[in-house]
C-alpha cells in the first residue's frame, strides 16, 4: 500500500489513519497477543535462527514490525507476567520475590496479583471489548486472582508453570487444567496443550468476531522442563530435539491463528503482538538459543530479558521494517489502552505509550531515560541508550551474569557489545556516574533488596477454598 510513498510521508499517513480511528471514524482493533513461554531471542528464524524452521511467524515480521531491543522486565515467568498485566515494573506491584514463593509464584500459593491492580484486561473490558485469556497464567491460582477476577470474561489452561507437578516435599496437586473457575481436567496430557490451546483460541475468536476482543493465548511452551512437549505429529520433526518441535508446534499454531483471522474478516482491523515471557534458560545440552545476545534465561545479561517482539496491523504498521529503539513489555498497557480510547489506571506506571514507534513515525524515539533490571527486588543493572551498567553486587545473590563478576560494575555498549564481553567502565567513568545517578533514582522509588515507597503490595489470600468442583471432573474436550 505504501510502496510509492516516502517513508516520512507514510509514516504521517499511518499516524492520521490511526488518529482518525481514536476519533471514533473507526472500529476499534481486536487484540491478539500471543505470548510464549521461555523462548530465546534467536529461536526463530526472522531473528537468525538457522535450528528452527517458523515460517508463519517470519511471515508476520515480513508483514509488520519487527523490534529489536524489547524487554520483558524480568527474566523469569511471574514477574514479566506481572509487568505485562499491569504496565509497571514487577518490585512495584509486589511480585518480584514473595515469601514463602520465591522469585515465581509456586501452586497452593497464598500470594497473587492485587485485585486492587488494574489489569490490562480490566482496561480493554471497560472501553468495550471482550476479553479471553487462554494458557498459562501465573499470576496466583486461589480464585481470587485467577483471570476471571482480573478482568477475563473467560479463561482456559493451567494457572501456572506446566512443570509444577505433585513432587517430594511439595503439596502441589496434579496440574489443573481450569475452564474459568473450574478444574475441568487434572494431570493433562502436556503434550497436547499447544494444540488445544490453539483450538480453544479460535473457537472463541469465531464466537466473538462481531465486537472487539482481545484475546491472550499465553502458551505453555517451550516451557520450564528440560523436556519441552509437542504433539505427536511434531515429534521429531525438527532439528534441534524437543525443544525445537514444540518451537516449531508453536509456529504452526500462528499460523492456524493467522488462517482464522483471515477467513473471518478480521485481518485487517486486528493488532498481532508476538513476543516471548523471557529469554531461553540454560539447559545441558542447549536448547534455545538466545544468539547473538549473551547470557540466558532467569538473569539479567541481555538473553535473559530481551525477547523477539512482532507486531501486526496492517494499514497501520508498516510492513517489513524493524524497530532498533527500546521498548518493553510494560508498554503494552499504555499504548493499547490509547489505542482503544480507553482510561490509564489510576496509579503510577512505569510503561509508555509507544504508539508512534509502533507505527513507525519518522523522528520517533524511546521515551525510557533509562531501564531498570531488576532480579527478584534486587537492582542489578541498569540500561540508558546503549549503555548497560551492570552493579556492583555484593553478598549472598543470585550470579545472573554468565560468569562474569559480581562485585564490580561492569559496562557495556550494547549496539557495539551484545555480548557483553568488553568492560568499558574505566575508560568511560563519566557514563557510568551517568548511569549511577539513575539507579539511585530507582532504589529511591522501587527499593533494592526492601519495597521502596513507590511500591504497592502483592495480593495476599488465604488457602481456602481455591479449585471448586470435584477432585475427579470429566474431561473436557479438546
Amino acid at each position: 500500500m505504501f510502496r510509492f510513498l516516502g517513508p516520512t510521508v507514510a509514516a504521517l499517513f499511518l499516524l492520521f489513519s490511526s488518529t482518525a480511528l481514536l476519533a471514533g471514524q473507526g472500529p476499534k482493533p481486536n487484540i491478539v497477543l500471543i505470548l510464549c513461554d521461555n523462548l530465546g531471542y534467536g529461536d526463530l528464524g526472522c531473528y537468525g535462527s538457522k535450528l528452527h524452521r517458523t515460517p508463519h511467524v517470519d511471515g508476520l515480521a515480513a508483514q509488520g514490525r519487527r523490534f529489536t531491543h524489547f524487554y520483558s522486565a524480568s527474566g523469569v515467568c511471574t514477574p514479566s507476567r506481572a509487568a505485562l498485566m499491569t504496565g509497571c515494573y514487577p518490585v512495584r506491584v509486589g511480585l518480584g520475590w514473595t515469601e514463602p514463593d520465591g522469585w515465581v509464584l509456586r501452586p497452593r500459593s497464598p500470594n497473587g496479583l492485587h485485585p486492587r491492580e488494574t489489569t490490562l484486561a480490566e482496561v480493554l473490558r471497560q472501553a468495550g471489548y471482550r476479553t479471553a485469556c487462554i494458557g498459562k497464567w501465573h499470576l496466583g491460582d486461589h480464585p481470587r486472582f485467577l483471570p476471571t477476577r482480573q478482568g477475563f470474561d473467560y479463561y482456559f489452561g493451567i494457572p501456572y508453570s506446566e512443570d509444577m507437578t505433585p513432587r517430594a516435599g511439595t503439596a502441589w496437586p496434579p496440574l489443573p487444567l481450569m475452564e474459568n473457575e473450574q478444574v475441568v481436567e487434572w494431570g493433562p496430557d502436556r503434550n497436547l496443550l499447544t494444540r488445544r490451546y490453539t483450538r480453544r483460541a479460535i473457537g472463541w475468536i469465531r464466537r466473538h468476531r462481531h465486537e472487539p476482543f482481545f484475546l491472550f493465548l499465553s502458551h505453555a511452551m517451550p516451557g520450564s522442563t528440560r523436556r519441552p512437549f509437542a504433539s505427536p505429529e511434531f515429534q521429531g520433526r525438527s532439528a534441534n530435539g524437543p525443544y525445537g518441535d514444540a518451537v516449531e508446534e508453536l509456529d504452526h499454531s500462528t499460523g492456524q491463528i493467522l488462517a482464522a483471522l483471515r477467513q473471518l474478516g478480521l485481518e485487517r482491523n486486528t493488532i498481532v503482538i508476538w513476543t516471548s515471557d523471557n529469554g531461553a534458560p540454560r539447559r545441558r545440552p542447549p536448547q534455545g538459543r538466545n544468539t547473538p545476545l549473551a547470557g540466558w534465561g532467569y538473569t539479567t545479561m541481555e538473553g535473559g530479558m530481551r525477547v523477539p517482539f512482532i507486531l501486526r496491523w496492517p494499514g497501520h504498521v508498516p510492513e517489513g521494517t524493524t524497530c532498533h529503539e527500546l521498548t518493553t513489555m510494560m508498554d503494552l498497557l499504555p499504548t493499547l489502552a490509547h489505542l482503544a480510547g480507553a482510561r490509564l489506571p489510576a496509579v503510577k506506571l512505569d510503561g509508555h505509550n509507544v504508539l508512534p514507534l509502533w507505527l513507525g513515525t519518522a523522528g520517533a524515539r524511546t521515551p525510557y531515560q533509562a531501564f531498570f533490571y531488576y532480579h527478584t527486588n534486587r537492582l542489578y543493572a541498569v540500561r540508558s541508550g546503549p549503555w548497560k551498567l551492570h552493579l556492583a553486587i555484593s553478598g549472598k545473590v543470585r550470579n545472573t551474569r554468565a560468569g562474569r563478576p559480581m562485585n564490580q560494575m561492569l559496562l557495556y555498549h550494547l549496539e557495539r557489545d551484545p555480548q557483553e564481553k568488553r568492560n568499558l567502565a574505566e575508560s568511560h567513568p563519566q557514563v557510568v556516574q551517568r548511569l549511577l545517578e539513575f539507579a539511585r533514582q530507582a532504589r529511591r522509588e522501587l527499593g533494592d533488596g526492601a519495597p521502596g515507597p513507590g511500591c504497592r503490595p502483592a495480593g495476599r489470600a488465604s488457602w481456602a477454598g481455591l479449585y471448586r468442583g470435584p477432585l475427579v471432573a470429566p474431561a473436557c474436550s479438546q
